[in-house]
């Protein structure tokens, strides 16, 4: 069945609240659930916020990936505090298998904008251990508010310069992801993409591919100010 990125981060987003209910509010009894005398115990969150303690699935394979098996095995030999930590840690890899179990039909720009929204979210380890506060919000993250072009964004050669110097705009990605595609190199025509060096004019503010300009990210670290060829011409006949 074919699933958007929306439902898949609204699945992913009920069933991390479900967990996080377990490990927080309901603590006491998930951690009476979790009898060490008991076969192996998998904790579920599930699309309508709640959570269970259950045997793994029978079925082979599963209908979806499955969570950490034998969690109550460890429960009374670590301080209550690590073994809830232990937990949160194994919940958020399963809250992302499943996340791109379901959207493994996804392509590269669909991908990046599901991890990005679940990226955005605290993870259940953090809300668990009160790390919450340690994250930074999206306005202070490097790249996220930049009002003009910084050395860094003509540096780099990662693949990310381009989206690191344009200014997000209420964090909608798709727009964002819309937006990248549709910049065109300012020498050949080319479309962007993400695994190729671009560097920005600092004059007219077009894109370029590194090799259109014949710059490299090498060459690039010694420029201050770049100016692409047309603007330089301009320049010499003023």
């Amino acid at each position: 069945m074919s699933r958007t990125v929306e439902e898949i981060f609204k699945d992913y987003s009920a069933r991390r609240a479900g967990i996080i209910r377990a490990l927080t509010e309901d603590v006491d009894e998930f951690y009476a659930l979790c009898d060490p005398e008991k076969e192996n115990l998998c904790l579920y969150g599930h699309p309508n916020e709640t959570w269970e303690v259950n045997l793994p699935a029978e079925e082979v394979p599963p209908e979806l990936p499955e969570p950490a098996l034998g969690i109550n095995f460890a429960r009374d030999g670590m301080n209550r505090k690590d073994w809830l930590s232990l937990v949160a840690v194994h919940s958020d890899s399963w809250l992302l298998s499943v996340a791109f179990y379901r959207g493994a039909q996804f392509l590269r720009n669909d991908r990046r904008r599901l991890f990005s929204m679940i990226n955005d979210l605290p993870t259940v380890f953090e809300v668990v251990t009160d790390r919450v506060a340690d994250r930074k919000p999206p306005k202070d993250r490097p790249g996220a508010d930049i009002g003009s072009k910084s050395k860094n964004s003509k540096r780099s050669s990662d693949g990310q310069i381009k989206s690191n110097s344009k200014p997000v705009v209420e964090e909608n990605y798709g727009d964002e992801d819309d937006e990248q595609s549709e910049t065109l190199c300012g020498s050949c025509g080319g479309n962007y993409n993400a695994e190729e060096f671009w560097i920005g004019c600092d004059i007219c503010e077009r894109w370029f591919h590194g090799k259109c300009v014949k710059i490299t990210p090498a060459k690039a670290e010694s420029i201050k100010q770049y100016k692409c060829p047309s603007c330089s011409s301009k320049k010499g006949r003023q």
